[in-house]
């Protein structure tokens, strides 16, 4: 798994690339963890480019929501495409969390 960091006004894009799964998901909260330890509180995750995503991966991203909405931050998610949006969908996460169809969105969003 690949990420790029890119800081857009307020928020902190985290563009997320490649699996997300038993292996790489504890890598994902700690990356999370460490955006937050830096003062980003507003994240966005642009998921364009993950290929797949199992249970250990939404595990990993609740786990990183709960804990920055704990801190008094937030975290929306975009651009999910595929196998990723359907398990999104099938999971209820695009219900419990902010899920945008485009960066441009999830940056709009106050």
């Amino acid at each position: 798994m690949e990420f790029t960091e890119t800081k857009e006004g307020a928020f902190l894009v985290l563009a997320v690339a490649g699996r997300m799964d038993t292996l790489t998901a504890p890598e994902f909260e700690t990356r999370c963890a460490a955006c937050l330890e830096a003062g980003n509180k507003r994240l966005v995750v642009d998921l364009a480019g993950l290929e797949y995503i199992s249970s250990a991966g939404l595990r990993s991203i609740l786990s990183a929501a709960k804990k920055l909405k704990a801190a008094g931050g937030d975290m929306a998610f975009c651009a999910l495409t595929g196998i990723v949006a359907e398990v999104f969908a099938v999971s209820g996460f695009n219900k419990l969390l902010p899920v945008l169809p485009t960066r441009e969105q999830a940056l709009a969003r106050a």
